[in-house]
């Protein structure tokens, strides 16, 4: 008789991710606005470092990341000893799940974290713990409520995702504060570029032993095409992230297009800037729709509605204008969307979208 083949405890509790929809048959006039896109694309200056890069591809790509590593340093005032680059920061989890969990330990995240916490955990062997929000905001004494002898990690997204709403550095603080030494804070911080003078928890890093922070190349810069992020955090357990790190994980061309991206901040103002102002105009005309959200700190909402149904009623009517936006029911929030904030023509016709919709109801 034949054993059955199985994976390691968690594995088959994994749900797999899926992505944004960018696709409807037989439209060509198809609006994404599912995956928090940049609306104004990729800087020209990482297009051609990329296009230069295409010219060595028989070479392989360096394995210590050293010039990027020293170019993230150079424009955040970091160490550079102290930052690992990986495919977008999910590998940078990854890595901190695989290091640090494993059988018999626990992972927090938030009621409505990403999910990729989640799922990094599972597929560590660790055992995931849901931490409940106060109004879709993290709660950080049901965090610390939470701790365990057990717990290895405690994930926050900040800005989070899918809500778009933050923790103040005081309530980040009294949580780190309130760890114990051996449990590791990560601040997920794919969205702290478009929150001005915010530092994505770099000044705590410094302060602390036991907490790493992560970013991505995949929003404000327009790179989500290459995979790109990077993680900060002390030495030591950079060291470690950089033992189960694979030698050859990020690509010249990655590496080249990354590099140029993070020198050209010009582009990060322009964004925010337009980013910033685009939300407001989107979350007022929805609010005049009696679709509310709460503030959003990142480039995107999450539109509220009265219940499921009319969430769901609004999704299929902006599907028929070739709108896709992201519906949130596995982030328990059946009652909402999140809609990517667009170029001023996308959110016009979001907003026409919507109107027609109210006026059908």
């Amino acid at each position: 008789m034949t054993e059955t083949i199985s994976p390691k405890p968690g594995v088959d509790r994994i749900e797999l991710y899926v992505g944004g929809e960018s696709h409807l048959e037989g439209r060509e006039d198809v609006l994404k606005l599912s995956s928090n896109e940049n609306p104004l694309g990729t800087p020209e200056t990482a297009s051609r470092a990329l296009a230069r890069a295409s010219h060595n591809l028989n070479r392989y790509p360096s394995t210590d990341h050293a010039a990027l590593r020293e170019a993230i340093a150079e424009v955040h005032g970091l160490d550079a000893e102290r930052i690992i680059c990986g495919a977008g920061s999910d590998e940078i989890i990854a890595f901190l799940c695989n290091a640090y969990g494993g059988e018999g330990t626990e992972v927090i995240h938030s009621e409505h974290g990403f999910a990729m916490h989640r799922i990094s955990a599972l597929a560590a062997g660790s055992e995931p713990v849901e931490v409940a929000e106060r109004e879709r905001v993290v709660d950080v004494d049901g965090i610390l409520a939470a701790v365990t002898e057990k717990t290895r990690l405690v994930f926050i997204a900040n800005p989070a995702n899918p809500t778009g709403t933050m923790l103040g550095g005081n309530e980040i603080t009294r949580l780190a504060d309130g760890l114990p030494e051996d449990v590791i804070l990560v601040l997920d911080g794919a969205y702290v570029e478009y929150v001005d003078g915010h530092d994505g928890g770099a000044a705590l890093v410094e302060s602390r032993p036991n907490v790493v922070m992560t970013r991505t190349f995949s929003k404000i810069y327009g790179l989500g095409g290459l995979r790109i992020g990077w993680g900060y955090g002390p030495r030591e357990i950079i060291d470690n992230l950089n033992r189960v790190r694979g030698p050859f994980n990020l690509s010249e061309l990655q590496l080249a297009a990354a590099e140029a991206a993070v020198r050209d901040q010009d582009w990060v103002v322009r964004c925010r800037a337009e980013n910033a102002s685009e939300r407001r105009k989107l979350t007022e005309a929805l609010a005049g729709l009696g679709i509310h959200s709460d503030r959003s700190e990142a480039n995107f909402l999450l539109a509220r509605f009265r219940d499921e149904a009319e969430a769901a009623a609004c999704e299929a009517h902006l599907r028929s204008d070739g709108i896709l936006v992201r519906k949130v029911g596995g982030y328990g929030l059946p009652n909402a969307l999140r809609i990517t904030v667009g170029s001023a023509a996308d959110n016009l016709r979001v907003i026409a979208s919507v109107t027609r919709f109210r006026g059908t109801k």
